[in-house]
């Protein structure tokens, strides 16, 4: 029997969805899906960034709820410590919370310019100065993380939370053809290449339903 359950929204177009269902992945905590449907007003409200609040994906597990991602890699960290979500080095562990904690609360600019959509491809798309100011800092991250951990994940030889939490912007930056130097490109191949993300989008170019809010091009 299935001890934990995990509410998500779509997977085409929900990047906190993807998110905390890969730290899952990572935790090696079994969960059942509960998919919450495009016209439920929560899920609109986050696919469509307009909760400032958001609430998927929600984990219950043991009669405990936790939602927002970055609580839910708090959660498994504790109740897995031996899974890996955070680096073992205590500066290297700091350096790890800091950067997932910056892309949970930031690049406001990058989710609406460039909304999460696997199904869809646009070569040649022009991003807008704002977001290319997020773009910028997010490889400036990859490099520092990956020059100074050795890769050819965000710390190192295996992953963390962080390859977790930056993972949807790799598929992002594929999805709206954004150029990338060699390095910050090769780490978005080894994302891309993880077998969970690869069952994640499989899923996610199955489903039936689109919301043609999150279809228009920005």
């Amino acid at each position: 029997m299935t001890l934990a359950t995990l509410t998500i929204s779509s997977k085409n177009y929900s990047s906190w969805s993807l998110r905390g269902w890969l730290l899952c992945v990572m935790a090696g905590l079994e969960v059942e899906e509960l998919m919450l449907s495009a016209d439920e007003p929560s899920a609109r409200a986050e696919l469509l960034l307009l909760s400032p609040s958001f609430l998927v994906p929600c984990l219950r597990h043991d009669g405990i709820t936790v939602w927002d991602t970055l609580a839910i890699a708090a959660y498994l960290d504790e109740i897995k410590p031996n899974a890996g979500l955070v680096p073992k080095d205590p500066s290297a562990r700091a350096h790890c919370r800091a950067i997932c904690g910056e892309m949970h609360s930031g690049f406001a600019n990058l989710r609406s310019a460039l909304p999460m959509n696997l199904k869809a491809h646009y070569p040649g798309f022009k991003v807008w100065a704002g977001a290319q100011a997020d773009i910028d800092r997010v490889t400036q991250i990859w490099r520092e993380c990956l020059g100074s951990y050795g890769g050819p994940y965000l710390f190192g030889k295996t992953q963390t939370m962080a390859d977790a939490m930056y993972a949807p912007v790799c598929m992002r930056f594929q999805t709206y053809d954004v150029a990338l130097d060699p390095v910050c490109e090769a780490y978005g191949r080894t994302i891309a290449a993880w077998p969970a993300l690869q069952r994640w989008i499989e899923a996610a170019k199955a489903e039936p339903d689109d919301m043609e809010e999150l279809d228009a091009e920005f």
